[in-house]
């Protein structure tokens, strides 16, 4: 993984005389012939690549398209589609899908988000909330898709994909698969159809970029694209160059990661003042052994909960110096945010509760600091609000 990682999506890059992604801005392209023009607007219209000019940006950029190859590498997929965000690329596998206004069954907890996006009348979904267990006998004749995330969000449960792809039978799964990023995790060798990522967050590592990214098959590939034509989603060429840049650096940085979310995750779980940790690495969180059979590691997130409930949680976000009390995940510095009341605010009490979400939990990126000083900062803010 590591040396694909450093090579994926550089294939053009001797034969361009060029060592760095090329970053192309251009809006316009010239023609060579108004017929050859039209074949390849032809063919992108169709899901296609260009046959020749990329025409207009809108339809297609060489950029994008070569970090979108080096994330199909390494996610041993055929091909991936990017888009301007991970709720674009959400949205365009739900159109792609042809889930709009059918039956779609999804799992809990998935990202605050995607579960308000479900729940909406924004696309006329009619969703049945499931356990990975209860899945099979929510399937109806008109299911479009079924939707899941694994390590989930917040909670970080994992759900066997081969026993969720075997209960969903015909209907295709989608599986956002961002937190475990590609490193750890590559969904579509156990079937599922869609691997999804915000790209903003591991992938970019940096906190820069916002981007969304689906790892598929050719066929499924075609239409993602049609519908990205048809909505105007395209990643922008500049966040696909900083996105390109960062991706040799990314097993470096989910393994530094893994490393000191592991360590805090063990001192959060002997602390007082935590009533539980929840981790897939720790003795006892992962009954299935998913970790070193679908996860080649328990990952950089972890959540734990305050014996305070919501003030000794938000006295902790508000008591920490080092880290940063923000949402999103995956960057270079250690994040600390309260799902409750932000990520997975815009889902309804049920909804939280039948995710495990309660008030007292926070959520903790760990980043590539020492961990050494992130441990000092988080046992002073816990001290400080038991205190």
């Amino acid at each position: 993984m590591s040396t694909t990682a450093v090579h994926a999506g550089r294939e053009q890059f001797r034969a361009l005389g060029v060592h760095t992604p090329p970053l192309d801005r251009s809006t316009t392209y010239p023609l060579t012939s108004l017929d050859a023009g039209t074949a390849s607007l032809d063919a992108m219209a169709a899901g296609g690549r260009p046959e020749g000019s990329p025409v207009y940006a809108r339809l297609h950029n060489p950029t994008v398209a070569r970090w979108e190859a080096g994330i199909a590498q390494l996610e041993q997929a055929d091909e991936a589609v990017a888009f301007g965000s991970g709720m674009a690329a959400m949205t365009a596998v739900l159109l792609a899908a042809g889930a709009v206004g059918r039956h779609v069954v999804a799992v809990r907890p998935l990202y605050g988000c995607t579960d308000h996006l479900l729940g909406s009348d924004l696309l006329g979904c009619q969703v049945t909330w499931a356990s990975p267990d209860g899945v099979a006998d929510a399937i109806r004749d008109d299911t479009a898709l079924v939707v899941a995330e694994t390590p989930a969000n917040p909670t970080l449960r994992l759900i066997d994909l081969d026993a969720l792809v075997a209960a969903a039978g015909d209907v295709p799964v989608v599986v956002d698969n961002t937190f475990a990023t590609p490193i750890l995790q590559r969904p579509l060798l156990h079937g599922v159809a869609w691997s999804l990522h915000s790209a903003t967050k591991a992938l970019s590592g940096h906190g820069d970029v916002m981007a969304g990214v689906v790892a598929t098959s050719g066929e499924r590939a075609a239409a993602l694209r049609q519908v990205r034509i048809l909505t105007g989603g395209l990643l922008d060429p500049q966040a696909a160059y900083l996105l390109h840049r960062s991706l040799p650096t990314l097993p470096l940085r989910v393994r530094a990661a893994q490393a000191n979310a592991m360590e805090l995750a063990r001192r959060l779980h002997a602390h007082p003042a935590v009533s539980a940790v929840h981790y897939p690495g720790l003795p006892g969180s992962d009954p299935s052994g998913l970790v070193g059979r679908q996860m080649d590691g328990p990952g950089g997130i972890l959540a734990f909960e305050l014996v305070g409930g919501h003030d000794a949680a938000a006295g902790v976000m508000k008591s920490v110096e080092l880290i940063t009390p923000a949402v999103s995940l995956g960057s270079t510095d250690t994040l600390l945010q309260h799902p409750a009341g932000l990520t997975h605010r815009i889902v309804g009490d049920e909804g939280r509760a039948a995710g495990g979400i309660t008030p007292g939990m926070l959520r903790l990126s760990a980043g590539i600091e020492d961990v050494e000083d992130l441990w000092a900062d988080l046992a002073a803010a816990l001290e400080l609000t038991a205190g």
